[in-house]
């Protein structure tokens, strides 16, 4: 058989030659050739060619076989650059598996097993740190590993079929210290049938002067106190790969689960971690000196790996987004270069065509790589500047030398273009600094601040020093604070804006990520302060839920949001919410607090800005909260012991507010459950979800609230069930509800859960509110729940309520309500849960209301959204104007009112 690597490679040469006539060996090549290379296929292998050899023999020629088969398969174009590194990865776990297998049973047989006070095996667990933990190899990469046992112990003096051992006991150190020398013997001295991985243990804690074996005590304890910030990226990629033959399958598990968790927040930190630039700073500036050098070089040849432009600066870019945001952001925690690379263009981090020249440029450098080491099988990086070899190069990866030029030299360039930005400041993937933005704007020009203003400004700014919060900070926050307060000044702020600033500043003096961030991105804090200036409710929300900082980097931020993708995303994280394998019920509602919050802030933002109006801001706040509910309904049931199917044929109905789409930053939710299910098990259950759903939605926790739930829409009020039949539900509305409950369904809708539910739902609504009606009774019973509406809310000032005076929005909404109830049986365009401004139109052109007439009334509703929502923003506690401010809307409801209820 003639391989395409014979025309490239010396070293595919010389291991046929050393194959000889061994046809036995060229079968087990071919065969491997035929297929892609994985970890079945490496252990088939394996076990075909070990019978009679020696495992330093046998290691040593699966791993010739398996590079001589990636070889074939990559340069014939048969093998993707991920089937290269999997396969490199899977036979790295599956010899450092044998390899510890083996060097522990002989081990074994002499001074028995280890043991810990419990008497449980003490095994020896294998890190694979690099691009051995993220599943990257190589086809020449070091092994880098870092040896751990769970704790000391001692060997028991007893062989595996139990007999005394032929040697005085080790300890568990001792015993693990004499099995990774024997591993690390076996896989990486050079015999005559060459080597199997070179390995690396320098990255263990304390590097070559640490032990070679480390407790999970001892590993919590280095990293807590000595660990450095590029360990953090070394450990980001550490993935278990291979444990001994000890323990039992339950107790590797708790092991395992144990090492996650005392190396997890040594990588993660809770929050978005800004405080790291400074280090990533040097880092990037080390990264650049050591390219610079290799640079230096360029007349001989270009380091893939490791000039400017090279792999190193790809996974650079991807895994400083990691350690700022993995904490936050779990799907974000994924080792490897390329699907961390899609994530951050998911997320919006990452500009798509920037990841995607990322992804492009990782690929070619990574093949490049490849074939370079395919030469020789040397771990080099170096492509040689000699144009005979740079062609040949090219055409291992199947391009003409002018194409992989013209290719490489555009790669390089644009890594370099990304890997410089990232860390200048307003970096991190954000050009928001060089776009034009909106600004958000509150009542309006504030105008130039007079001398007593400013003076007044200072006193809110000393006064913020001179406190106790400022004084403890540490030095580098105090001094984050006078640059923000400098910039304040520079900027003109206003003196609510001021007061705003010092409280929000107070709120985070002991929280330096969030100075951190502000530091690090001037154009996010000039945000923060026309946000300060704009608003009193957006002050509040921000000071409460500092988090939120980190949304006003974003060049998107006015941008509208995919919310299914953004539903997607929290489903996602909610479900990787784990602890020992079980879900993190609490940290999945913070995440769910978290990304509601960030996505309510969005809307402000662009509410803010004058991007939308307020019909839109209820429409994506509204969906918000159904796309919350979606994920509470599912996360609450895939949880629920009682369940007793996948899917609950259960629904939330919405009323009020969300049921109109009319919803506002701080509403209530008004939510009635119902279900359709003949299940004997169905009730209980349901309920059981009902409950938890709305304490999943409404409880307090450190990221904070969801929302308030309202239950008392539902049939009998808080003496009925938390849960309906839609049958119950039918028979209820039929018999036993009050007019006012019809009222309330003319704007109810289906908002989340089983559609089946919410049909049934819609469809029953429509039949319901189209219903014949006495008229006059109607008027009656409408009229007297106006009267009720109006004495529960008095106003003893002199200023009109828009929402509960006469002539405001509850005026126009009982008439609209009049209107679907007493008309929708001749008219049923009117049985839509279309709004009350579409209604009065649709109303108007079946003749039921003066047209001229019912658009005022419209156009008053909208003015009175708007002052109402502005008033809101300001923190006011009623909604309530200057009665001539409004003359002309009270006087169009009042003519409307009277004609139509005769009053």
């Amino acid at each position: 058989m003639i391989y395409s690597a014979q025309n490239y490679s010396d070293y595919f040469r010389r291991c046929l030659q050393a194959f000889g006539h061994e046809s036995d060996m060229l079968q087990h090549l071919n065969a491997l050739i035929g297929q892609p290379v994985d970890s079945a296929a490496i252990c088939a292998t394996h076990e075909r060619i070990r019978e009679g050899l020696g495992a330093d023999v046998s290691l040593r020629r699966l791993r010739r076989l398996v590079m001589m088969a990636l070889m074939e398969r990559d340069i014939g174009g048969q093998a993707t650059l991920a089937e290269v590194c999997e396969a490199m990865t899977s036979l790295a776990e599956y010899v450092t598996t044998e390899a510890i297998g083996l060097a522990t049973t002989e081990l074994q047989a002499d001074f028995g097993t280890p043991r810990d006070a419990a008497g449980r095996p003490i095994d020896l667990i294998a890190v694979g740190m690099g691009k051995a933990g993220a599943r990257e190899l190589n086809v020449s990469s070091d092994l880098d590993l870092v040896f751990l046992i769970r704790e000391d112990g001692e060997t028991d003096g007893l062989d595996r079929d139990g007999r005394p051992s032929r040697r005085s006991p080790l300890s568990a150190y001792e015993f693990a210290h004499r099995v990774v020398r024997r591993v690390i013997g076996m896989l990486s001295e050079a015999t005559a049938e060459g080597f199997v991985f070179r390995v690396d243990t320098r990255l263990r804690p304390n590097g070559d002067s640490g032990p070679l074996v480390t407790s999970f005590g001892a590993l919590e304890a280095y990293l807590q106190v000595q660990g450095r910030e590029w360990e953090r990226f070394a450990w980001l990629k550490g993935r278990v790969i291979a444990t001994g033959p000890l323990a039992d399958g339950a107790t590797i598990k708790a092991d395992l689960a144990s090492l996650h968790k005392l190396v997890e927040p040594f990588v993660f930190r809770r929050y978005l971690d800004y405080e790291i630039f400074p280090a990533l700073r040097e880092l990037h500036s080390m990264i650049r000196q050591e390219a610079r050098k290799r640079d230096a070089r360029r007349a001989e040849g270009f380091d893939v790996k490791l000039g400017r432009g090279g792999i190193r600066e790809i996974e650079f870019i991807a895994q400083l987004f990691q350690i700022v945001r993995g904490g936050k952001d779990r799907g974000l925690r994924h080792p490897a270069t390329v699907p961390t690379l899609r994530r951050l263009a998911e997320r919006g981090l990452l500009a798509n065509a920037e990841s995607q020249t990322l992804i492009d440029a990782y690929n070619l450098l990574r093949r490049t790589e490849h074939m370079v080491q395919y030469r020789e099988d040397q771990q080099t990086h170096f492509l040689p500047a000699e144009p005979t070899q740079r062609a040949q190069v090219a055409a291992m990866l199947g391009l003409t030398a002018e194409a992989f030029e013209a290719a490489l030299a555009d790669a390089v360039a644009q890594v370099e273009s990304v890997f410089d930005a990232l860390l200048s400041p307003g970096g991190n993937g954000d050009s928001s600094d060089n776009e034009a933005t909106p600004t958000m704007n509150g009542d309006g020009d504030h105008g130039p601040i007079d001398a007593e203003t400013r003076k007044e400004i200072e006193r809110h700014f000393k006064a913020l020093v001179d406190g106790p919060r400022y004084q403890s900070a540490k030095p580098n926050a105090r001094q984050a604070i006078d640059a923000l307060l400098a910039q304040a000044r520079g900027a003109g702020i206003d003196l609510p804006g001021a007061i705003r600033l010092t409280q929000l500043l107070e709120a985070i003096c002991r929280r330096p990520a969030y100075l951190a961030l502000l530091a690090q991105y001037p154009h996010a804090f000039t945000r923060v302060l026309d946000m300060l200036q704009a608003s009193e409710w957006a002050a509040r929300f921000l000071t409460r839920h500092p988090v939120l900082l980190d949304e006003l980097i974003d060049g998107n931020l006015f941008e509208a949001a995919d919310l299914a993708a953004w539903q997607n995303d929290l489903a996602e994280q909610v479900r990787l919410a784990r602890i020992d394998g079980e879900p993190d019920t609490e940290r999945q509602m913070d995440l769910a607090r978290e990304f509601q919050h960030a996505q309510m802030f969005r809307v402000l933002a662009r509410d803010l800005a004058d991007v939308l109006t307020i019909e839109q801001v209820s429409d994506d706040l509204s969906e918000i909260a159904d796309r919350i509910l979606e994920v509470a309904i599912a996360t609450v049931w895939s949880q629920l012991r009682q369940k007793f199917r996948e899917v609950p044929r259960f629904a939330a109905i919405a009323y009020g507010r969300l049921g109109g789409k009319e919803l506002g930053y701080a509403s209530d939710l008004d939510l009635v459950f119902l279900f359709q299910d003949d299940d004997p098990h169905a009730l209980e259950a349901y309920t059981k979800l009902a409950q938890r759903v709305s304490t999943w939605l409404s409880a307090q926790t450190p990221a904070g609230q969801l929302y308030e739930i309202d239950l008392r829409l539902r049939p009998n009020g808080e003496a009925g069930m938390l849960v309906s039949s839609v049958s119950a539900f039918e028979d209820y509305q039929r018999k036993s509800a009050w007019v006012w409950e019809h009222q309330a369904l003319t704007r109810a809708r289906f908002c989340a859960g089983d559609k089946s539910v919410g049909d049934w739902f819609e469809t029953f609504r429509r039949t319901l509110i189209s219903e014949q009606r006495d008229l006059a009774t109607l008027r009656d019973d409408i009229l007297l729940m106006r009267k009720k509406m109006h004495d529960g809310h008095p106003n003893r000032t002199a200023r009109f309520d828009l929402k509960h005076d006469s002539g405001g929005m509850v005026d126009i909404e009982f008439m609209v309500q009049y209107l679907v109830l007493g008309h929708a049986h001749e008219h049923p365009v009117l049985a839509g849960n279309i709004g009350n401004i579409a209604l009065l139109g649709k109303a108007a052109g079946a003749g039921l209301i003066d047209a001229d007439l019912a658009g005022a009334v419209a156009d008053a509703y909208r003015k009175y959204r708007r002052l109402q929502h502005a008033l809101r923003m300001q923190g006011a506690s009623y909604a309530r104007v200057d009665p001539e401010k409004v003359t002309a809307e009270r006087d169009a409801v009042t003519r409307l009112w009277t004609g139509l209820l005769r009053v």
